[in-house]
Protein backbone atom coordinates (compact mmCIF):
# COMPACT_ATOMS: atom_id res chain seq x y z
CA UNK A 1 0.00 0.00 0.00
CA UNK A 2 1.20 3.46 -0.75
CA UNK A 3 0.71 6.02 1.85
CA UNK A 4 1.83 9.40 0.07
CA UNK A 5 0.56 9.36 -2.83
CA UNK A 6 1.56 11.03 -5.28
CA UNK A 7 4.33 12.20 -3.82
CA UNK A 8 7.45 11.57 -5.21
CA UNK A 9 11.15 10.87 -3.76
CA UNK A 10 12.02 14.85 -2.81
CA UNK A 11 15.08 16.01 -5.31
CA UNK A 12 17.34 18.75 -4.12
CA UNK A 13 16.61 21.42 -7.49
CA UNK A 14 17.82 24.55 -6.67
CA UNK A 15 17.33 28.20 -5.29
CA UNK A 16 15.44 28.92 -8.53
CA UNK A 17 13.04 25.91 -7.89
CA UNK A 18 9.32 27.04 -7.42
CA UNK A 19 8.58 23.04 -6.69
CA UNK A 20 7.47 23.28 -3.19
CA UNK A 21 8.16 19.70 -2.93
CA UNK A 22 11.93 20.27 -3.43
CA UNK A 23 14.78 21.54 -1.90
CA UNK A 24 16.16 24.44 -2.61
CA UNK A 25 19.52 24.84 -0.48
CA UNK A 26 19.44 21.04 0.89
CA UNK A 27 21.87 19.32 -1.13
CA UNK A 28 22.77 15.56 0.49
CA UNK A 29 25.97 15.69 -1.42
CA UNK A 30 27.16 19.03 -1.24
CA UNK A 31 30.83 18.99 0.32
CA UNK A 32 30.84 21.88 3.31
CA UNK A 33 34.21 22.10 5.11
CA UNK A 34 35.21 18.75 4.45
CA UNK A 35 32.08 16.93 5.22
CA UNK A 36 29.03 16.53 3.00
CA UNK A 37 25.26 18.47 4.42
CA UNK A 38 23.94 14.89 5.08
CA UNK A 39 26.98 13.84 7.19
CA UNK A 40 27.07 17.40 8.70
CA UNK A 41 23.52 17.74 9.83
CA UNK A 42 22.34 14.07 10.24
CA UNK A 43 18.52 14.70 9.94
CA UNK A 44 16.12 12.68 11.61
CA UNK A 45 12.43 12.10 11.69
CA UNK A 46 10.40 11.90 14.77
CA UNK A 47 7.34 8.96 14.91
CA UNK A 48 5.31 11.15 17.50
CA UNK A 49 4.64 14.34 16.23
CA UNK A 50 4.85 13.02 12.17
CA UNK A 51 2.83 9.65 12.61
CA UNK A 52 0.89 9.26 16.08
CA UNK A 53 -0.36 12.76 16.48
CA UNK A 54 -4.02 13.39 15.46
CA UNK A 55 -4.12 17.10 15.65
CA UNK A 56 -5.88 17.18 19.44
CA UNK A 57 -4.81 19.28 21.58
CA UNK A 58 -6.32 20.58 25.05
CA UNK A 59 -9.65 21.97 23.74
CA UNK A 60 -10.31 20.29 20.48
CA UNK A 61 -10.43 16.48 19.41
CA UNK A 62 -8.77 14.82 16.50
CA UNK A 63 -9.03 16.42 13.41
CA UNK A 64 -6.44 14.82 10.91
CA UNK A 65 -7.83 11.86 8.45
CA UNK A 66 -4.80 9.35 8.17
CA UNK A 67 -4.86 6.50 6.48
CA UNK A 68 -2.41 4.46 9.05
CA UNK A 69 -5.05 4.90 11.69
CA UNK A 70 -8.15 3.05 10.17
CA UNK A 71 -7.49 -0.04 11.24
CA UNK A 72 -9.50 -1.94 14.39
CA UNK A 73 -6.81 -4.43 15.50
CA UNK A 74 -3.97 -2.26 17.53
CA UNK A 75 -1.23 -4.14 15.92
CA UNK A 76 -1.89 -3.80 12.62
CA UNK A 77 -2.55 0.04 13.08
CA UNK A 78 0.76 0.06 14.31
CA UNK A 79 2.38 -1.58 11.33
CA UNK A 80 0.42 0.85 9.27
CA UNK A 81 2.35 3.08 11.30
CA UNK A 82 5.58 2.08 10.55
CA UNK A 83 4.93 1.40 6.80
CA UNK A 84 3.62 5.12 6.69
CA UNK A 85 6.45 6.02 8.47
CA UNK A 86 9.34 4.51 6.05
CA UNK A 87 7.42 5.47 3.17
CA UNK A 88 7.96 9.19 4.01
CA UNK A 89 11.23 8.73 6.02
CA UNK A 90 12.64 7.19 2.07
CA UNK A 91 10.55 9.46 0.01
CA UNK A 92 11.73 12.70 2.00
CA UNK A 93 15.65 11.23 2.18
CA UNK A 94 16.61 12.03 5.22
CA UNK A 95 18.82 9.43 6.92
CA UNK A 96 17.35 8.88 10.48
CA UNK A 97 14.76 8.39 12.55
CA UNK A 98 13.57 8.50 16.03
CA UNK A 99 10.93 7.08 18.08
CA UNK A 100 9.55 6.14 21.75
CA UNK A 101 8.26 2.50 22.45
CA UNK A 102 4.57 3.34 22.69
CA UNK A 103 4.95 5.74 19.06
CA UNK A 104 5.50 2.16 17.24
CA UNK A 105 3.67 -0.27 19.52
CA UNK A 106 0.60 -0.62 21.45
CA UNK A 107 0.04 -0.93 25.21
CA UNK A 108 -1.20 -4.49 25.59
CA UNK A 109 -3.53 -5.46 28.84
CA UNK A 110 -0.62 -6.29 30.53
CA UNK A 111 3.57 -5.58 30.87
CA UNK A 112 3.85 -9.24 29.35
CA UNK A 113 2.17 -8.37 26.46
CA UNK A 114 3.23 -4.93 25.76
CA UNK A 115 6.99 -6.29 25.73
CA UNK A 116 5.88 -9.24 23.24
CA UNK A 117 4.49 -6.04 21.10
CA UNK A 118 7.12 -4.28 20.89
CA UNK A 119 9.40 -6.92 19.90
CA UNK A 120 7.13 -8.27 17.41
CA UNK A 121 7.30 -4.43 15.80
CA UNK A 122 11.27 -4.23 16.06
CA UNK A 123 11.21 -7.14 13.80
CA UNK A 124 9.43 -5.02 11.55
CA UNK A 125 10.71 -1.69 11.56
CA UNK A 126 14.12 -3.74 11.27
CA UNK A 127 12.93 -5.05 7.95
CA UNK A 128 12.28 -1.47 6.55
CA UNK A 129 15.11 0.13 7.92
CA UNK A 130 17.24 -2.33 5.67
CA UNK A 131 15.19 -2.04 2.87
CA UNK A 132 15.37 1.44 2.96
CA UNK A 133 18.72 1.94 4.10
CA UNK A 134 18.27 3.78 7.40
CA UNK A 135 19.28 4.67 10.63
CA UNK A 136 18.10 4.86 14.13
CA UNK A 137 19.12 7.85 15.96
CA UNK A 138 17.53 7.12 19.13
CA UNK A 139 15.03 5.72 20.68
CA UNK A 140 13.37 6.37 24.22
CA UNK A 141 10.25 4.87 26.31
CA UNK A 142 6.84 6.88 27.02
CA UNK A 143 6.72 6.98 30.61
CA UNK A 144 3.99 10.14 30.84
CA UNK A 145 1.33 9.40 29.04
CA UNK A 146 -0.11 6.33 30.60
CA UNK A 147 -1.97 7.51 34.14
CA UNK A 148 0.18 5.33 36.10
CA UNK A 149 3.14 7.91 35.55
CA UNK A 150 0.57 10.33 36.80
CA UNK A 151 3.14 11.20 39.91
CA UNK A 152 6.07 10.19 37.69
CA UNK A 153 8.29 7.17 37.13
CA UNK A 154 11.76 7.17 38.30
CA UNK A 155 10.14 9.73 41.27
CA UNK A 156 7.09 7.97 41.40
CA UNK A 157 6.30 7.70 45.46
CA UNK A 158 5.05 3.89 44.83
CA UNK A 159 7.90 1.41 44.57
CA UNK A 160 6.37 -0.63 41.90
CA UNK A 161 5.83 2.36 39.24
CA UNK A 162 9.51 2.67 39.61
CA UNK A 163 10.04 -1.21 39.19
CA UNK A 164 7.32 -1.03 35.99
CA UNK A 165 9.45 2.26 34.72
CA UNK A 166 12.61 0.15 34.96
CA UNK A 167 11.01 -3.01 33.19
CA UNK A 168 9.54 -0.70 30.32
CA UNK A 169 12.89 1.11 29.82
CA UNK A 170 15.06 -2.20 30.05
CA UNK A 171 12.79 -3.46 26.82
CA UNK A 172 13.13 -0.24 25.20
CA UNK A 173 16.84 0.04 25.69
CA UNK A 174 17.01 -3.72 24.15
CA UNK A 175 15.30 -2.83 21.26
CA UNK A 176 17.18 0.53 20.67
CA UNK A 177 20.10 -1.41 20.74
CA UNK A 178 19.21 -4.86 18.20
CA UNK A 179 18.35 -1.79 16.35
CA UNK A 180 21.71 -0.58 16.34
CA UNK A 181 20.79 2.75 17.90
CA UNK A 182 23.20 5.74 17.89
CA UNK A 183 21.81 6.99 21.40
CA UNK A 184 19.41 6.26 23.71
CA UNK A 185 17.25 9.54 25.31
CA UNK A 186 15.86 9.85 28.78
CA UNK A 187 13.19 12.68 28.91
CA UNK A 188 11.98 12.99 31.99
CA UNK A 189 7.99 14.13 31.02
CA UNK A 190 6.58 13.60 34.48
CA UNK A 191 10.01 13.73 37.07
CA UNK A 192 8.98 16.24 38.57
CA UNK A 193 5.91 18.11 41.18
CA UNK A 194 3.13 19.76 40.41
CA UNK A 195 2.95 20.67 44.61
CA UNK A 196 6.06 20.64 47.42
CA UNK A 197 3.18 20.26 49.53
CA UNK A 198 3.18 16.44 48.90
CA UNK A 199 6.68 16.07 47.62
CA UNK A 200 9.82 14.86 48.94
CA UNK A 201 12.85 16.42 47.03
CA UNK A 202 15.34 14.84 48.69
CA UNK A 203 14.00 11.21 48.12
CA UNK A 204 12.62 12.11 44.27
CA UNK A 205 15.94 13.10 43.43
CA UNK A 206 17.45 10.28 45.11
CA UNK A 207 15.27 7.87 43.15
CA UNK A 208 16.04 9.32 39.57
CA UNK A 209 20.04 9.22 40.48
CA UNK A 210 19.56 5.55 41.16
CA UNK A 211 17.23 4.47 38.69
CA UNK A 212 19.54 6.65 36.19
CA UNK A 213 22.85 4.70 37.76
CA UNK A 214 20.88 1.05 37.37
CA UNK A 215 20.44 1.99 33.57
CA UNK A 216 24.01 2.54 32.95
CA UNK A 217 24.90 -0.74 34.54
CA UNK A 218 22.33 -2.11 32.72
CA UNK A 219 24.15 -0.74 29.21
CA UNK A 220 27.72 -1.44 29.94
CA UNK A 221 26.23 -5.25 30.46
CA UNK A 222 24.76 -5.88 27.45
CA UNK A 223 27.58 -3.94 25.36
CA UNK A 224 25.75 -0.45 24.36
CA UNK A 225 27.48 1.75 22.64
CA UNK A 226 25.42 4.49 22.19
CA UNK A 227 25.12 7.67 24.17
CA UNK A 228 22.94 8.08 26.75
CA UNK A 229 21.43 11.33 26.34
CA UNK A 230 18.97 13.24 28.76
CA UNK A 231 16.31 15.92 27.00
CA UNK A 232 16.33 19.15 29.76
CA UNK A 233 12.68 20.75 29.73
CA UNK A 234 11.39 22.96 32.97
CA UNK A 235 7.92 22.04 33.30
CA UNK A 236 4.54 21.37 31.16
CA UNK A 237 3.07 18.82 31.87
CA UNK A 238 4.54 18.92 35.96
CA UNK A 239 5.10 22.66 37.22
CA UNK A 240 8.54 21.81 37.92
CA UNK A 241 10.80 19.38 36.59
CA UNK A 242 13.75 17.77 37.78
CA UNK A 243 15.45 18.32 34.20
CA UNK A 244 14.81 22.01 34.09
CA UNK A 245 17.77 22.73 31.91
CA UNK A 246 21.60 21.68 30.69
CA UNK A 247 22.89 23.43 33.59
CA UNK A 248 20.24 21.55 36.60
CA UNK A 249 21.18 18.42 34.60
CA UNK A 250 24.62 18.49 34.79
CA UNK A 251 24.60 19.49 38.59
CA UNK A 252 22.45 16.63 39.35
CA UNK A 253 24.82 14.44 37.04
CA UNK A 254 28.08 15.23 39.16
CA UNK A 255 26.48 14.96 42.33
CA UNK A 256 25.44 11.19 41.58
CA UNK A 257 29.08 10.76 39.78
CA UNK A 258 26.77 9.96 36.41
CA UNK A 259 28.73 13.13 33.99
CA UNK A 260 30.41 11.07 32.53
CA UNK A 261 28.02 8.93 31.33
CA UNK A 262 25.54 11.38 29.68
CA UNK A 263 25.33 14.18 27.26
CA UNK A 264 22.20 16.31 26.65
CA UNK A 265 19.71 16.40 23.67
CA UNK A 266 18.66 19.80 23.73
CA UNK A 267 15.49 21.15 22.35
CA UNK A 268 15.37 24.66 21.17
CA UNK A 269 11.92 24.86 22.40
CA UNK A 270 12.61 23.88 25.74
CA UNK A 271 15.41 26.13 26.00
CA UNK A 272 13.31 29.23 25.71
CA UNK A 273 10.87 27.70 28.32
CA UNK A 274 13.89 27.88 30.65
CA UNK A 275 14.23 31.56 30.31
CA UNK A 276 17.31 30.40 28.32
CA UNK A 277 17.95 31.21 23.97
CA UNK A 278 19.03 28.12 22.17
CA UNK A 279 22.23 28.93 21.71
CA UNK A 280 23.23 29.70 25.53
CA UNK A 281 21.78 25.78 26.11
CA UNK A 282 24.55 24.56 23.43
CA UNK A 283 27.10 26.64 24.29
CA UNK A 284 26.87 25.56 28.04
CA UNK A 285 26.68 21.69 27.00
CA UNK A 286 29.91 22.03 24.68
CA UNK A 287 31.52 23.87 27.21
CA UNK A 288 30.89 21.43 29.85
CA UNK A 289 31.48 18.57 27.23
CA UNK A 290 27.89 17.34 28.04
CA UNK A 291 26.87 18.17 24.14
CA UNK A 292 25.02 15.23 22.08
CA UNK A 293 22.22 16.00 20.37
CA UNK A 294 19.40 18.29 19.09
CA UNK A 295 15.80 18.16 18.99
CA UNK A 296 15.16 21.07 15.97
CA UNK A 297 11.67 22.96 16.67
CA UNK A 298 11.28 26.66 18.19
CA UNK A 299 8.38 27.78 20.44
CA UNK A 300 5.62 30.85 20.15
CA UNK A 301 6.94 34.03 21.66
CA UNK A 302 3.34 34.85 22.03
CA UNK A 303 2.84 31.83 23.84
CA UNK A 304 4.16 30.01 26.98
CA UNK A 305 4.02 26.33 26.24
CA UNK A 306 5.75 23.58 24.12
CA UNK A 307 3.96 24.51 20.66
CA UNK A 308 6.86 22.24 18.71
CA UNK A 309 6.82 24.45 15.57
CA UNK A 310 9.25 23.62 12.70
CA UNK A 311 12.74 25.69 12.54
CA UNK A 312 12.58 28.88 10.95
CA UNK A 313 14.80 31.21 12.62
CA UNK A 314 17.98 31.10 10.62
CA UNK A 315 20.32 34.00 12.23
CA UNK A 316 19.07 31.59 15.89
CA UNK A 317 20.19 28.12 13.78
CA UNK A 318 23.18 30.16 11.76
CA UNK A 319 24.95 30.88 15.27
CA UNK A 320 23.80 27.26 16.87
CA UNK A 321 25.15 26.04 13.58
CA UNK A 322 29.03 28.32 13.63
CA UNK A 323 29.09 26.34 17.85
CA UNK A 324 28.43 22.67 16.31
CA UNK A 325 31.11 23.58 14.12
CA UNK A 326 33.68 25.28 15.93
CA UNK A 327 33.33 22.29 18.16
CA UNK A 328 33.81 19.37 15.88
CA UNK A 329 30.63 19.07 14.88
CA UNK A 330 28.18 16.04 16.37
CA UNK A 331 29.63 12.51 17.03
CA UNK A 332 26.83 10.19 17.54
CA UNK A 333 23.84 12.95 17.45
CA UNK A 334 22.09 14.55 15.03
CA UNK A 335 18.90 17.23 13.90
CA UNK A 336 15.78 15.82 14.71
CA UNK A 337 12.48 17.60 13.80
CA UNK A 338 10.90 17.10 16.90
CA UNK A 339 8.25 19.10 15.86
CA UNK A 340 4.51 19.17 14.13
CA UNK A 341 2.39 21.00 11.52
CA UNK A 342 -0.28 23.63 12.81
CA UNK A 343 -4.00 22.02 13.51
CA UNK A 344 -5.55 23.14 10.31
CA UNK A 345 -2.63 21.84 7.91
CA UNK A 346 -4.66 18.86 7.53
CA UNK A 347 -3.18 17.24 3.93
CA UNK A 348 -1.09 14.86 3.69
CA UNK A 349 1.25 16.85 1.57
CA UNK A 350 1.64 19.39 4.59
CA UNK A 351 4.02 17.06 6.86
CA UNK A 352 6.18 16.76 3.71
CA UNK A 353 6.37 21.46 3.14
CA UNK A 354 7.35 21.44 6.99
CA UNK A 355 10.02 19.24 6.81
CA UNK A 356 11.65 20.58 3.90
CA UNK A 357 10.75 23.95 4.99
CA UNK A 358 12.73 22.96 8.15
CA UNK A 359 15.68 21.17 6.11
CA UNK A 360 16.44 24.05 3.82
CA UNK A 361 16.55 26.25 6.75
CA UNK A 362 19.29 24.04 8.82
CA UNK A 363 21.04 23.73 5.12
CA UNK A 364 21.03 27.46 4.43
CA UNK A 365 22.61 27.70 8.48
CA UNK A 366 24.60 25.40 7.87
CA UNK A 367 26.36 27.35 4.65
CA UNK A 368 26.26 30.89 6.79
CA UNK A 369 27.78 29.07 9.59
CA UNK A 370 30.81 27.90 7.26
CA UNK A 371 31.23 31.36 5.91
CA UNK A 372 31.36 32.60 9.42
CA UNK A 373 34.39 29.93 10.18
CA UNK A 374 35.78 30.48 6.67
CA UNK A 375 36.35 34.57 7.89
CA UNK A 376 35.96 33.72 11.73
CA UNK A 377 35.96 37.66 12.78
CA UNK A 378 34.25 36.43 16.13
CA UNK A 379 36.90 33.73 17.04
CA UNK A 380 39.51 36.95 16.34
CA UNK A 381 37.64 39.26 18.58
CA UNK A 382 37.30 36.32 21.26
CA UNK A 383 41.08 35.82 21.03
CA UNK A 384 42.10 39.50 21.50
CA UNK A 385 39.08 40.09 24.26
CA UNK A 386 41.21 37.38 26.54
CA UNK A 387 44.60 38.00 25.33
CA UNK A 388 45.84 39.25 28.74
CA UNK A 389 45.45 35.68 30.10
CA UNK A 390 48.34 34.43 27.73
CA UNK A 391 50.22 37.72 29.25
CA UNK A 392 52.77 37.43 32.40
CA UNK A 393 50.10 38.13 34.84
CA UNK A 394 47.32 35.91 33.33
CA UNK A 395 49.35 32.88 33.04
CA UNK A 396 50.57 33.26 37.05
CA UNK A 397 47.20 33.33 38.06
CA UNK A 398 46.14 30.42 35.91
CA UNK A 399 49.24 28.72 37.06
CA UNK A 400 48.40 29.24 41.06
CA UNK A 401 51.24 31.51 41.62
CA UNK A 402 49.44 33.92 43.45
CA UNK A 403 47.05 34.29 46.45
CA UNK A 404 44.56 36.80 47.48
CA UNK A 405 47.58 38.47 49.52
CA UNK A 406 49.77 38.62 47.27
CA UNK A 407 47.73 40.37 43.50
CA UNK A 408 46.08 42.26 45.69
CA UNK A 409 49.86 43.71 46.96
CA UNK A 410 50.81 43.49 43.02
CA UNK A 411 47.79 46.08 41.77
CA UNK A 412 48.81 48.13 44.37
CA UNK A 413 52.85 47.92 43.79
CA UNK A 414 52.10 48.55 40.03
CA UNK A 415 49.57 51.67 40.53
CA UNK A 416 47.16 49.29 38.06
CA UNK A 417 44.25 51.05 37.12
CA UNK A 418 42.16 48.79 34.30
CA UNK A 419 39.80 50.74 31.97
CA UNK A 420 36.99 48.89 30.63
CA UNK A 421 36.87 48.05 26.87
CA UNK A 422 34.13 47.90 24.89
CA UNK A 423 32.71 44.58 24.14
CA UNK A 424 31.40 45.62 20.63
CA UNK A 425 28.52 43.92 20.72
CA UNK A 426 26.77 45.71 17.95
CA UNK A 427 29.74 45.01 15.60
CA UNK A 428 29.57 41.17 16.49
CA UNK A 429 25.82 41.04 15.97
CA UNK A 430 26.41 42.70 12.58
CA UNK A 431 29.21 40.15 11.70
CA UNK A 432 26.52 37.84 12.29
CA UNK A 433 23.82 38.94 10.13
CA UNK A 434 26.27 40.06 7.66
CA UNK A 435 27.84 36.44 7.23
CA UNK A 436 23.75 34.96 6.96
CA UNK A 437 22.79 33.50 3.73
CA UNK A 438 19.32 35.40 3.35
Amino acid sequence: MEYFKNINNIKYAGVNSENPLSFRYYDPHKEVLGKTMQEHLRLAVCFWHTFCWQGEDAFGRAIFSRTWVGKQDPMERAKDRVLAGFEFINKLGVPFFTFHDRDVSPEGDTLKESLSRLHQMAAVIAREMENGKKRLLWGTANLFTHPRYAAGAATNPNPEVFAYAVAQVKAALDVTHKLKGENYVLWGGREGYDTLFNTDLHRELDQYGRFLSMLVDYKHKIGFKGAFLIEPKPCEPTKHQYDFDSANVFAFLQKYGLQNEFKMNIEANHATLAGHSFAHEVAYAFANNIFGSVDANRGDPQLGWDTDQFPLDLQELTYVMYLILKNGGFKTGGFNFDAKVRRQSIDLEDLFYAHICGIDVLARALLSAANMIENDNLQKFMTDRYQGWGDNLGRDILNNEHTFESLSQYILDNSIEPMPVSGRQELLEFELIRRVLY
